[in-house]
Parts: structure tokens; sequence; C-alpha cells
């Protein structure tokens, strides 16, 4: 079975559903997202949920990680970008792979980890790639200004890194 396969296709579904936070006059409607992540209120979601939607993706298409990896190398939930690059940094995963790297080519099912997207910081967002084409690759994003979505992205400086979970992962 190829998880990360399912990890496209079920993030260019969930992306697709219009997931937002609130939007003038209209409630947030990503509590499906945000009820993995039980000690944050919905009310501080509002423009901060890209990782949690990465995380839901993951969850939904069978891949097996807790909310917090136990790690002092891992400082947040994952519902924060850099909780992911840390997690997939450990020499027990050694899942990173850096946008410098040549001898990387991305994925669909890949998770890309973007610099200077919208906080111009680093590790400020983050997605799940659906397709990979010559010169961009298409990107199924939580908290695309606050709305999900899939969007073409160039492959530029604001690349990252890539997360390539094996489809036989599970924390145990």
């Amino acid at each position: 079975m190829n998880k990360r396969a399912i990890l496209a296709k079920n993030a260019r579904i969930e992306a697709r559903k219009c997931f937002h936070g609130n939007l003038i006059g209209v409630k947030s409607n990503i509590l499906p997202i945000a009820h993995l992540f039980p000690k944050w209120p919905l009310e501080n979601w509002d423009n901060k949920w890209c990782a949690a939607f990465v995380y839901y993706c993951c969850i939904k298409s069978g891949f097996n990680i807790p909310v917090k990896f136990p790690s002092d190398k891992v400082d947040l939930n994952f519902a924060a970008c850099s909780a992911w690059e840390q997690w997939a940094k450990l020499p027990i995963n050694n899942f990173y792979h850096s946008a410098s790297s040549d001898d990387f080519i991305a994925k669909e099912g890949d998770i890309v980890l973007y610099d200077n997207v919208f906080c111009n910081s680093p590790n400020d967002h983050i997605g799940i790639i659906v397709e990979n084409k010559v010169s961009s690759i298409a990107v199924a994003e939580g908290n695309l200004n606050n709305v999900s979505g899939v969007i073409e992205r160039e492959k530029n400086e604001n690349i990252r890194g890539y997360i390539r979970i094996p489809n036989n992962y599970s924390y145990d």
C-alpha cells in the first residue's frame, strides 16, 4: 500500500472542502482539524493552522503519528511547522531532505516546508505535494490566507525542504 499516494489524494480532497478560519461574516469550520489538538482553543487558530492541516491529512491517510512527538529535540506539537522539521531530522527518522539537495526529487505525498511565505520568517508554512511538475509543485495547503486549497507554487528559494514519510512508518 502506498500511503503517500493516499496522503496526496486525501490532501487534495480535504483542501477542496474549503476549510476556513473566521472569515468576514462566516464562522470557522476547522473544528475537525483543531480537535486533534485539544489544548488550543478554536478561537486561537485563525491564520495558524497549516501544519495542523498536514497532520489531519496524515492521520486521515493512516499514518500513526502522535500529536506531540515525545523527544526533547521536538519542542512543539505537529500544529507547528518547525515540529515537522525537527521530527523529520531526528536520527531515528531521517525523513528530511533539504531543498538544496541535488539527489532528491519531490513526489506526490511528500510534505513541503517553506520559508518567508506569509510571515517573512523561516519555517512559516507547510503543505502536501499533490503533483510535481518541471518548475512548480501543486500543493494542498491549509491556511492559505485562512482557507484551505490546492495551489501551484514555483520551485524557488521559498522552499526550505521536504519530508518523505516512509509508507511503513508507524509510531509505536
